[in-house]
């Protein structure tokens, strides 16, 4: 007798379009402003949708200088991509989601640098079947996600720009400033034009490049935009709180957050990654870990869980300081020392039973 149970599974993660579908119709009902030509809302529009709008319900989902913001989806509405320059962490990746959900209403058309070694990878390539019944066709293409924004007029996201071989980012010349890709097997039918709407979001890894070095023609047709860990120790906790909540409800858990924990988790990340303390003094910087606001709510989503499945369903300083030094030592033997030196110096005097906590469990760092 066979007694196994069918179960549906859930999305582990949905796109920035479905999660916020509600906040983008809502958005685009009320919208009064111009919309570019392709957009599905007005530029205005876009920006709540990013930073947030408290008196319509819109979710703060990007924290930022709203006049970066501004810049970078005016010039999504030029004829220039957009390259998001960045640490790891600071959510260049999520900004570019989110630009494409409220921009094409559309977020997967994306390209990972990394992965693509060849011009078919990039722009296009054929259905061998189809190819060999009918020859080259347009039912025989398989275009790439940068090809198919193209034919649909929507934002294209590139990540890791520059991890993509040289010879092949120049390849994006002709999309980017002439608008067009020509397939020389389709004949007259093989000029590819790019519809309104079209566009290229990349991001690039300020920390780590990779081997390649990004291309000076391909600089010259994007703008460029730097992106900042969060400055704030109110607005990094704010994020990594809300963060944690949803990833811990995806999860199927409930467990009780406390935010002075948190906050002994985002005032470390934060000192450690400024080589500052908030009081302004002098520390030391961990060379081999990012402690990015991303890292510090991946910390708190991993403690959590042990406190659902191993402890009471609270979260304690024992359980994040576990998998707080599992995040910041990694391959740079010198950061452990430097570790140790941050807890003597700056755990060790502070006041408060959170912090007391933390300086006892030292002993982990060993």
């Amino acid at each position: 007798m066979n007694n196994t149970k069918t179960t549906v599974k859930a999305a582990q993660r949905e796109p920035a379009e479905v999660t916020y579908r509600e906040e983008l119709d809502k958005l685009v009902a009320m919208d009064q402003g111009p919309v570019p030509p392709g957009w599905k809302m007005s530029p205005r529009a876009v920006e709540k949708f990013l930073v947030g709008d408290e008196k319509l319900g819109i979710e703060r989902k990007f924290v930022a200088d709203r006049a970066m913001v501004t810049r970078i989806i005016i010039s999504l509405c030029t004829n220039r991509g957009c390259l998001l320059v960045g640490e790891p962490g600071t959510a260049k990746s999520w900004l570019s989601e989110l630009l494409c959900a409220a921009i094409s209403g559309n977020s997967t058309l994306t390209l990972q640098g990394g992965a693509i070694s060849q011009v078919s990878q990039l722009l296009y390539s054929w259905n061998d079947a189809l190819l060999h019944s009918e020859g080259p066709t347009r039912r025989a293409l398989v275009p790439t996600p940068l090809l198919r924004g193209m034919m649909e007029g929507r934002l294209v996201r590139f990540e890791e720009i520059a991890r993509c071989p040289q010879a092949l980012q120049d390849a994006m010349l002709s999309v980017l400033s002439d608008r067009v890709v020509v397939i020389p097997e389709l004949g007259e039918d093989g000029v590819i034009l790019a519809q309104e709407g079209f566009n290229l979001v990349a991001t690039s890894n300020s920390v780590d490049e990779g081997v390649h070095q990004m291309s000076a023609a391909l600089k010259r047709r994007m703008d460029f935009e730097e992106i900042r860990p969060i400055r704030l120790l109110a607005d990094e906790m704010d994020v990594v709180l809300r963060e944690v909540r949803k990833a811990n409800q995806r999860a199927g858990i409930e467990v009780a957050l406390d935010e002075k924990v948190v906050e002994v988790l985002v005032t470390l990340f934060h000192e450690l990654r400024n080589g500052q303390t908030l009081d302004g003094r002098s520390t030391d910087r961990l060379a081999g870990a990012a402690l990015s606001t991303a890292e510090a709510v991946s910390v708190a989503h991993a403690a959590s869980l042990n406190a659902w499945y191993y402890g009471g369903g609270t979260m304690t300083i024992e359980h994040l300081v576990h998998h707080i030094i599992g995040s910041a030592l990694k391959d740079q033997p010198d950061d452990r020392r430097r570790l140790k030196h941050y807890f003597e110096t700056a755990v060790a005097s502070r006041k408060g039973d959170h912090w007391q906590q933390v300086w006892a469990l030292r002993n982990l760092i060993q």
